[in-house]
């Protein structure tokens, strides 16, 4: 029998004070003078992970307990909640785990925060009730960028915001930084770079603004930099980042310390509960019929509530959940559960393990799909004859060429 996968889980916080124009995530407006339900929402947050870790320990979680390596809160602007809530949520999630869990070393909670609300000053009590990891937002230090963006922060208060988690005692963040927008030069966007290095991150995330479809962005299109502008701008940002120590592990990831262990976990095509309006899961079942199986809950809040905040909740107890046989498709309320079909698991392990640098072991390529070396080596010997890809040992690898085309490789397998 295979090993089972790591384990992470997700959590989405799906309401912000204003959606942002190129934003395609479940992120739902609340008006100026309207109050979160934050309670009603940890309550149902607690019940929709008490079902589906079950179903990640194969239907009993007393007798088969597995750990959670790390925790990513996500949104929306989950730093809207109170430290109070998410506290309440993780002790929850700790009964669930070894009784050092919230205190181990080895434990990753991240917690995404705009510095355009007034949740920086709460930074020092989300640290207090476990949360150890930030993700800030600031996306531009340019006031003029951040106005075309949408975004409702100016340069100084991301200043202040990174400055405040330093002195709550936040040694591990992430700094959100976009490039390609709307009217951006080289020099603007390179500007960007410096002013984020100054606060010495040990984490960057850098990106290109995508024009994706169902945003304002998408219907009323900005002008953007022309792709020529934008691979020059690529390859001198990263050069940029590299003379400064960053080590580019993924796509859009840069780190000076060690990689985000949440998201190294889905890139090397790890299981991770999805819990709240919109999260996706992905769970393994190693037993005698591996399967990989898809969770998807509804997206509306209003929905989800409804669904998951049930208090005449018929399961008897819910640290035991039986988990028959999947066919094709299972659903509940306010959730849906799908099997990957056998034939796709190459194709969604290779959609994440090629964005690594480094790329992948075949070793771990098998665990992860119970499929056999030989078939990733034969559906990439096209990448390997047009020296794209390279197999040093047993691990697949881009080739310098192969890194600047990533998305090449990919459709040489689709």
């Amino acid at each position: 029998m295979l090993a089972q996968p790591p384990l992470s889980l997700y959590i989405h916080i799906p309401w912000c004070v204003k959606k942002c124009p190129y934003c395609d995530f479940n992120s739902h407006e609340f008006g100026a003078h309207a109050s979160l339900p934050e309670d009603a929402y940890i309550a149902a947050l607690t019940d929709d992970f008490d079902a589906d870790y079950a179903l990640a320990c194969g239907g009993d979680a007393v007798e088969n307990p597995r750990p959670i390596q790390s925790i990513f809160i996500g949104g929306g602007t989950p730093s809207l909640f109170s430290a109070r809530a998410f506290d309440s949520l993780l002790q929850h999630i700790a009964r669930s785990q070894s009784s050092d869990w919230l205190e181990s070393t080895h434990l990753e909670i991240t917690l995404e925060a705009n510095p355009g609300t007034l949740e920086a000053g709460r930074f020092a009590e989300f640290r207090a009730a476990g949360i150890n990891r930030l993700s800030i937002g600031v996306q531009s230090f340019a006031d003029a960028q951040l106005s075309k963006l949408g975004r409702i922060h100016d340069s100084a208060q991301a200043r202040r915001a990174i400055d405040s988690a330093r002195t709550a005692g936040f040694d591990n963040f992430n700094l959100d930084i976009m490039h390609g927008l709307p009217d951006q030069s080289l020099k603007a966007a390179l500007s960007d770079l410096e002013a984020a290095l100054s606060f010495e991150p040990p984490h960057l995330s850098w990106y290109q603004l995508t024009i994706e479809p169902n945003t304002q962005f998408y219907r009323q299109k900005p002008s953007l930099p022309e792709d020529d502008a934008l691979a020059d701008l690529y390859e001198q940002g990263r050069q940029y980042l590299q003379t400064h120590q960053f080590n580019q592990y993924e796509v859009s990831a840069y780190t000076k310390t060690t990689p985000c262990r949440h998201n190294m976990n889905y890139w090397q095509f790890g299981d991770y509960i999805g819990i709240g309006a919109g999260a996706h899961g992905k769970i393994t079942q190693t037993g005698p019929l591996f399967n990989i199986q898809r969770t998807q809950k509804t997206r509306a809040p209003k929905d989800y509530l409804n669904a998951f905040n049930n208090k005449d909740d018929s399961r008897a107890d819910k640290n035991k959940l039986i988990v028959h046989q999947l066919s094709d498709y299972t659903q509940r309320q306010g959730k849906k559960t799908t099997l990957i079909p056998p034939e796709d698991y190459l194709i969604e392990f290779l959609l994440n393990a090629l964005r690594l640098r480094d790329g992948f072991h075949l070793t771990l390529a098998q665990q992860r799909t119970a499929l056999s070396s030989e078939k990733f080596i034969n559906a990439l010997h096209k990448a390997f004859d047009l020296s794209v890809l390279k197999q040093t040992q047993n691990r697949i690898v881009p080739t310098p060429t192969g890194w600047n085309h990533i998305n090449s490789i990919l459709e040489m397998v689709l």
